[in-house]
């Protein structure tokens, strides 16, 4: 079985930097397109940011300039960076795999981690 899981969330003061990091694990040879939503409550998940296998990169208007994405293929990790952080970035950011390669099957079903909290705040 294959899982995502995310750590690097918590609590930071306007202006300030965090990276979230998602690792997998299970049976994964290699992995399409890995990235960032996010949710508040009451609303729909977001993008924030995603990155193909060639390095092809997508940000969400509302963090262009201030979000990095990157990856590191081998491991199969996927990595934002987010600087000069709102507080309307606070939300609970997840992360996603789409199309993933099992060394024997290609799998085209969303994969997603089960969250991690940011809290941009004074």
């Amino acid at each position: 079985q294959v899982e995502l899981v995310e750590s690097g969330g918590g609590l930071v003061q306007p202006g300030g930097s965090l990276r979230l990091s998602c690792t997998t694990s299970g049976r994964i040879f290699s992995i399409d397109t890995m990235g960032w939503y996010r949710q508040t409550p009451g609303k729909e998940r977001e993008l924030v940011a995603t990155i193909t296998y060639d390095g092809t990169m997508k940000y969400a208007d509302s963090v262009k300039s201030r979000f990095t994405i990157s990856r590191n293929n081998p491991e199969n990790t996927v990595y934002p960076r987010m600087n000069n952080l709102k507080p309307e970035d606070t939300a609970v950011y997840y992360c996603n795999v789409e199309k993933f390669y099992d060394g024997q099957y290609f799998h085209n079903n969303a994969l997603w981690g089960q969250g991690t909290q940011v809290t941009v705040s004074s």
